[in-house]
């Protein structure tokens, strides 16, 4: 039996993002390390929030960096598994410039029996001045040994 490949963030992230919500929102791969991963949400005038505010909505920026946490995660794992969300905290530091592509950068620092860690940030091309920080914490789903109740 052969070993499963590693994972690829590069390879998964056109088939991940082409559909559902971040299809939707035309997310893109821009690059990856080891434990991180950093994907591009290009500016569209329709992903705006206030009217007659030319800023990027919140909520395509969360969805921006929970999709580059889970890739971060699996790229740490060099798998993919089933994971889900339980936490993700953003504070937001100022509002996108306009017209500018947003790139979200998401590390997996740390990996336990059942939960990983992520840290990470949203700039729109400059790293030391970002839009948000996030961190999060994500519940791994099934891969694990199953143990039996007392009694059942």
């Amino acid at each position: 039996m052969s070993e499963p490949a590693a994972f690829d963030p590069k390879t998964a992230t056109p088939f991940l993002t082409s559909r559902g919500h971040p299809g939707f929102l035309g997310m893109r791969y821009a690059d990856h390390g080891d434990d991180w991963v950093e994907l591009e949400l290009p500016w569209r005038e329709d992903l705006l929030g206030d009217e007659g505010q030319h800023v990027l909505a919140s909520g395509p920026i969360l969805s921006l960096m929970d999709m580059a946490s889970g890739l971060a995660i699996w790229k740490a794992m060099d798998k993919f598994q089933a994971i889900a969300t339980l936490d993700l905290r953003v504070d937001y530091v100022r509002p996108a410039r306009e017209g500018a592509a947003v790139f979200g950068r998401s590390q997996c620092y740390r990996i336990t029996r059942s939960a990983a860690f992520v840290r990470g940030l949203a700039h729109d091309g400059d790293v030391d001045d970002p839009v948000a920080h996030i961190q999060a914490v994500f519940m791994k789903i099934g891969g694990g040994p199953k143990r039996e109740l007392p009694g059942g």
